[in-house]
């Protein structure tokens, strides 16, 4: 798909004055600046609800694996061709079995069955735009979770929105560091 108007690729000099705080802070983290950070530059008040959003689910009660599942199956679900190689490299940081990586990418079934139920959750709040099945409720709140951890879900989808839906009209380009990792949604 052609645009007149392609979406540029920031770095600190050519950014907005208020992004530039942003994407050193992005710098320190990764060791680099990711496309995605690159695009929303362009929008500093984006790029600044996006940082803060990652920062704040960094703080929930979901490990950094549970959190993984949440960001990758949103991802999926999104159809975000960026996202998910990036996440398959920080579900592999994160200590995530090679089944549940394969399971994300693949949206198959997660043999962790605590992790699964979070998979399904996750993927019927998506689906059903936030009204998931009880049936949903249930089996999550069966596997472990609760309130706490039904809110915390939300928080990740918040993140994954402004991700999701910048790199679905921007159609970011992959970055070197997971090229080895491209995906293209099954089926």
């Amino acid at each position: 798909m052609s645009r007149e108007e392609p979406f540029t690729l920031h770095d600190p000099d050519t950014a907005p004055e208020e992004a530039v705080p942003l994407l050193a802070s992005v710098a320190e983290d990764f060791g680099m600046i990711p496309n995605l950070e690159k695009v929303l530059a362009a929008a500093p008040p984006v790029l600044e609800g996006y940082v803060r959003l990652w920062e704040l689910f960094e703080k929930t009660t979901l490990s950094p694996i549970e959190r993984q599942v949440v960001y990758q199956t949103a991802n999926y679900e999104n159809n975000c061709a960026y996202c998910v190689p990036w996440h398959t490299l920080l579900a592999r940081k994160a200590g995530m079995s090679p089944q549940a990586i394969a399971a994300l990418r693949e949206g198959t079934v997660i043999s962790d069955e605590k992790l699964e139920a979070l998979r399904c959750f996750t993927r019927e709040l998506i689906q059903h735009r936030g009204h998931p099945p009880e049936t949903s409720w249930q089996s999550f709140t069966a596997a472990g979770y609760g309130p706490v951890q039904g809110l915390e879900v939300i928080l990740g989808l918040a993140t994954k929105v402004i991700s999701n839906y910048a790199n679905g009209i921007a159609h970011t380009p992959l970055d070197t560091e997971v090229r080895g990792l491209v995906w293209t949604k099954p089926g």
